[in-house]
């Protein structure tokens, strides 16, 4: 089953690339035609758009997955580990919420417009609208293991914060596991440059 899991989010990675290099292409391509030979491809701006709210949502489900979108921490930081569960399966049965609204809209919104053509492309409105359910299922299922890890107390202490309130925090919590882990094994401690060179340029 895990298998299944991982070749899942997988594939969404493959696709949320190949969107983007299709983006890349369309509207590369089309600035170049125009400029260079006074024409251009007439679905470009249309599929570039339609690519690019897939790539939205597909890119929001990995992130969501991997509790890499940003929040405000700081109040639940403070609490002890019951008042972060609390705080942690209330933000997920209110989240569960919110993805059966938006799968009741995007599904209502798909089954209309299935049949009608985007103006240039000619391709089906109903694969704009669609993205909508692909993202609610796949959240939903994710909230759902996630509540249950929390209900059956599998979750540690640490995981009770799924969201930080910046990257370079995350980046800092994701060093000091590295380092603790380290002196657990025994290991040398990195140096004072370590943190720089895993900083992004």
């Amino acid at each position: 089953m895990q298998r299944v899991v991982e070749g899942y989010f997988q594939l969404l990675k493959i696709i949320i690339v190949a969107c983007l290099v299709l983006m890349v292409i369309l509207v590369f391509g089309n600035v170049v035609l125009r400029y260079a030979f006074n024409m251009g491809i007439t679905t470009s701006e249309e599929l570039s758009r339609m690519l690019f709210v897939w790539l939205t949502f597909l890119g929001a489900i990995v992130a969501f997955r991997e509790h890499g979108h940003l929040g405000v921490d700081m109040l639940v930081r403070a609490l002890p580990a019951t008042g972060k569960k609390i705080c942690l399966v209330i933000s997920q049965l209110l989240m569960l919420y919110a993805t059966w609204l938006f799968l009741e809209g995007s599904w209502a919104q798909t089954v209309i417009n299935i049949g009608v053509a985007s103006p240039s492309a000619g391709v089906s409105m109903g694969l704009v609208y669609g993205v909508g359910v692909v993202f609610s299922v796949s959240t939903g299922l994710i909230l759902l293991h996630e509540l249950y890890r929390v209900v059956t107390g599998k979750v540690s202490e640490a995981e009770l914060v799924m969201v930080k309130e910046s990257e370079e925090q995350e980046e800092l919590e994701a060093l000091q596991h590295e380092l603790a882990a380290q002196e657990a094994r025994g290991g040398e401690r990195p140096g004072p440059g370590a943190a720089d060179a895993r900083a992004p340029r």
